[in-house]
């Protein structure tokens, strides 16, 4: 979602409004983790349907209304597919092939292509800051996910890319990652119309459920073994990324923005990559090439430009219009003090312009 933080948020405490991003960035690690002794699809499921489920139960307890119409749950049904299906499905093989650290960063580059799909379908202004921005992720993403001969070999350092080299960027996970932030992306856009016909509390709850559904359906024909080899502590590992991941982290999102303290998050979008980047090399000894290092720096930075374009715009709009107040003022002050007639005829303190 492209939100940003209003000057209200300082009523709540900075730990908790940064809580989601934290749940998320270390679910990611969690999830990381458990893959190699379950299934990704399972997991995907686990993730899903369950915290749909608490969702859901928290909606009754606040009294949010449930969709009604047959509007209302075609809209659901497509942002369950969406946003819930794809992007987890995506998200869980990606993780088999890839880093919790990479991994996240790729998947919250989402704010680019939803910048691209709001501009190609609500002509929203993107400005120049967006457009740095978009350009800077495209290359930091690039150094993420391409292999390192094909990107020495663009910038004439005489590697070549060869066939093998590119079998190696397929089996790879980081392209799945981009499908996951892509999907992820398309959701957010979709919420718009979802919202239109059904509270969003109640609507993240559901797609969260029905996403889940078509996850386990398909892992319980060409998956196997989805539980059989998980110890306690994965199964503690997969609950937090189910809890804690997906239903308080949705759960502490809609309240902030329920609260009216936040017109939105998305400016501390950022901190999910850099929370899964340092518990990925505490707990998963996960390093990072120095190529990948610059293109998470570069991915980070445009995420945040991204973001906040609108309030780097606004400022340089505010200096362009002060210095345009001034320079009248100016002018006339030179103008007066390179006039010989009418400088004093004894000496005085000068005046300075405030």
């Amino acid at each position: 979602m492209q939100l940003k933080l209003s000057a209200s948020a300082s009523s709540f405490p900075p730990l908790l409004l940064i809580a989601p991003f934290f749940f998320w960035g270390t679910a990611m690690v969690a999830m990381k983790g458990v893959i190699p002794h379950t299934t990704p699809l399972f997991m995907a499921g686990v993730r899903s349907l369950p915290a749909g489920v608490l969702i859901l139960i928290a909606a009754v307890v606040m009294g949010r209304p449930q969709p009604q119409g047959w509007a209302a749950w075609l809209w659901i049904s497509l942002f369950a597919l969406v946003d819930g299906t794809l992007f987890q499905g995506f998200l869980a093989e990606g993780l088999v092939r890839t880093s919790a650290g990479l991994g996240s960063v790729m998947i919250d580059s989402q704010p680019l292509l939803v910048a691209l799909l709001s501009l190609w379908l609500f002509q929203e202004h993107i400005g120049l800051w967006g457009w740095l921005g978009l350009g800077l992720g495209v290359t930091g993403i690039s150094l993420i996910g391409l292999p390192s001969p094909w990107i020495f070999n663009l910038l004439g350092a005489g590697a070549d890319m060869t066939i093998g080299n590119w079998q190696d960027f397929w089996a790879r996970g980081e392209w799945l990652m981009l499908l996951a932030a892509l999907s992820m992306a398309i959701g957010t856009v979709m919420i718009r119309y979802v919202c239109k016909y059904a509270d969003p509390v109640s609507a993240t709850g559901w797609h969260l459920f029905l996403a889940g559904l078509p996850l386990w359906g398909i892992s319980s024909v060409v998956e196997s073994q989805q539980w059989e080899n998980l110890v306690a502590s994965e199964w503690i590992a997969l609950g937090y990324a189910t809890v804690f991941g997906s239903a308080i982290a949705y759960g502490l999102f809609f309240y902030f923005a329920k609260s009216g303290n936040l017109t939105g998050l998305s400016s501390l979008t950022f901190l999910t990559p850099v929370f899964a980047l340092i518990f990925g090399n505490i707990f998963l000894s996960e390093v990072l090439s120095p190529l990948q290092w610059l293109g998470v720096f570069l991915t980070l930075i445009s995420i945040y430009l991204i973001n906040q374009r609108d309030t780097l715009a606004g400022r340089n709009n505010i200096v362009e219009k002060n210095t345009a107040q001034q320079q009248p003022v100016l002018e006339a002050s030179t103008a007066q003090n390179l006039n010989p007639v009418t400088l004093p005829l004894r000496e005085s303190e000068p005046e300075f312009l405030p």
